[in-house]
């Protein structure tokens, strides 16, 4: 049966057309880079709570040790910052130490691996435990301290999740540590 236009129902596109149309919305106009393998959400929530036991360890101990010496809040953030990327780090390497890698090697799959979520997660949290009113000199015996500190947590968890989802996607970050697993 042959379509004429004059005779086409009002909207309707003919078969030849709408197949052409349809081969071309199916290319996408806006490339996406082909997916790593295990680099989708779960594998990004797996990375960040790995990266979040180093920085939460780091953070907490320096919050606690900043905290009881009376330290001025800014040389608290300097110091639990400065733990959370020993103790982040430190937890990388310990893998991939045992996964059989050389000591400086094991180092270098760490700074790859880590700082971005690492530098992401420290931000995040300081910035939130700072700015949350009377957090920094609540005392370790006060719950708007903790409260705070495992708030802060949580955020810089959430808002890292997919940075680590995008860094991996590209073969940075912690897919830097899956090829010694």
């Amino acid at each position: 049966m042959e379509h004429h236009p004059s005779t086409a129902p009002a909207g309707h596109v003919p078969e030849t057309q709408h197949a052409d149309h349809a081969h071309h919305t199916d290319h996408a106009h806006h490339p996406h880079p082909p997916q790593r393998p295990g680099s989708g959400w779960s594998t990004a929530v797996r990375a960040t709570l790995h990266c979040l036991t180093g920085c939460a360890a780091g953070e907490i101990l320096g919050m606690v040790i900043g905290t009881a010496l009376g330290l001025h809040a800014g040389a608290t953030v300097a110091l639990s910052v400065a733990l959370a990327f020993v103790l982040g780090y430190a937890l990388t390497m310990r893998g991939v130490l045992k996964a059989g890698l050389a000591l400086g090697a094991a180092f270098r799959v760490a700074l790859a691996a880590d700082t971005v979520s690492i530098l992401v997660m420290e931000l995040i949290d300081n910035t939130v435990m700072v700015g949350v009113p009377g957090a920094m000199d609540a005392g370790l015996g006060k719950p708007l301290f903790w409260l705070a500190l495992l708030f802060s947590l949580a955020v810089a968890f959430a808002v890292t999740v997919p940075v680590n989802r995008w860094l991996i996607a590209r073969g940075r970050g912690h897919a830097a540590v899956h090829a010694h697993h």
